[in-house]
């Protein structure tokens, strides 16, 4: 590949392959110019940009337990999107199948046993005006009462994106790369190579992307920024796909997560409803395909269900709904079902009876740990 560089003093200037001497030398480089990690596509109608959460950031194997990895370089993007990217050399030969093992592992973990609020406190703690420093690397419009519930709603929806960076990428990641794109779903999966060029005291980094295939843009519909959800196009969507049984729990669940949370809506193909606590954690959701989900998963990090038998009583009482039957293991899990099953009879103001004991606890223990 011949690279050249014409100067101002119209000379061309022929540059010569080059390496980087160190990894640590490669990752300072993306922590200090972010903008090399050029992903836009054609598709994009804005360029992507990029807020650098944290350098070594540790990811936990279980509940509470201390950091068993660590990812280079966490990123965050103006959608919110969290970036894990890992930064190996062309000479190192884990960058093969053992560097892919290694991101997984991070991805899995970090889904469920990532903090949000945690994240946000370390990073506002390196800067002496946080906002700020959001605003400069993704732009004076974010809106910054929404950024963090954001990143937050796309973790815990695993909508993610996976960068391995190289120098040069091995044939073998790139077949693995373009394999795993196109079939994770809402997590992206992909290869950056940065190819360095030297010559005559200039230096050149040229970015390739690999993985965004043909295949990989048909499985995911498509590459364009996720589409922002509002009450409005909610529920036009939700009538559109669904039974007037369906739409009136929808409702009444609405009305019921208003008055107990903050209502925060996701984005993607389909629409989605969260009932965050704010500081405290999602209890539950509902989708513009009908499904309503709660979150055993996140409740179990709380003060008030971080005991199992807590978690178990919790279990029974969504049990003695009329209809419902789960067994043990969704404790630790999201329980899934179909909104238009609360419809008959009185399933409906018994589920939302049991919702109203989780926020009383969720309360109390708030209360009790002052």
């Amino acid at each position: 590949m011949g690279v050249f560089v014409l100067t101002d003093q119209n000379q061309l200037v022929p540059m010569e392959s080059a390496q980087f001497a160190k990894e640590d030398q490669f990752q300072s480089l993306l922590e200090k110019f972010p903008a090399l990690l050029s992903l836009d596509s054609a598709e994009r109608d804005t360029p992507l940009r990029w807020l650098l959460l944290s350098r070594e950031q540790s990811v936990p194997g279980d509940e509470g337990g201390a950091g068993r990895w660590e990812i280079d370089h966490l990123f965050v993007d103006q959608d919110g999107v969290p970036t894990f990217v890992e930064v190996k050399r062309q000479t190192d030969t884990r960058l093969r199948r053992e560097v892919v093992g290694q991101m997984l592992d991070y991805a899995a973990n970090a889904v469920v046993y990532w903090s949000v609020e945690q994240l946000q406190a370390n990073f506002e703690s390196k800067y002496e005006d946080p906002e700020e420093e959001i605003r400069k690397s993704l732009g004076p419009e974010i809106d910054l009462g929404v950024f963090w519930q954001t990143v937050k709603t796309n973790l815990q929806a695993g909508r993610i994106r996976l960068l391995f960076v190289a120098d040069q990428i091995p044939d073998e990641l790139k077949r693995i790369v373009e394999f795993l794109n196109a079939q994770m779903d809402p997590a992206e999966v992909l290869a950056l190579e940065l190819r360095r060029f030297d010559g005559e005291g200039l230096k050149t980094i040229v970015p390739v992307v690999y993985g965004r295939t043909e295949v990989a843009r048909r499985s995911k519909g498509s590459v364009r920024p996720a589409r922002r959800w509002d009450r409005e196009s909610f529920f036009a969507a939700l009538e559109k796909r669904s039974d007037p049984q369906t739409i009136q729990v929808a409702k009444r669940l609405e009305q019921w997560m208003q008055q107990n949370g903050r209502i925060v809506f996701g984005s993607g193909a389909d629409g989605s409803m969260t009932m965050d606590g704010g500081s405290g954690p999602s209890v539950c959701r509902i989708w513009t395909f009908g499904r309503f989900v709660f979150f055993f998963e996140y409740l179990m990090r709380t003060a008030a269900f971080k005991e199992e038998t807590k978690r178990v009583e919790l279990l029974a009482r969504l049990n003695q709904i009329d209809g419902m039957k789960f067994t043990e293991d969704m404790i630790t899990r999201r329980w899934r079902i179909m909104m238009r099953n609360f419809f008959e009879g009185t399933r409906l103001k018994a589920l939302l009876a049991v919702l109203d004991w989780v926020v009383d606890e969720l309360k109390r223990s708030d209360v009790a740990h002052l």
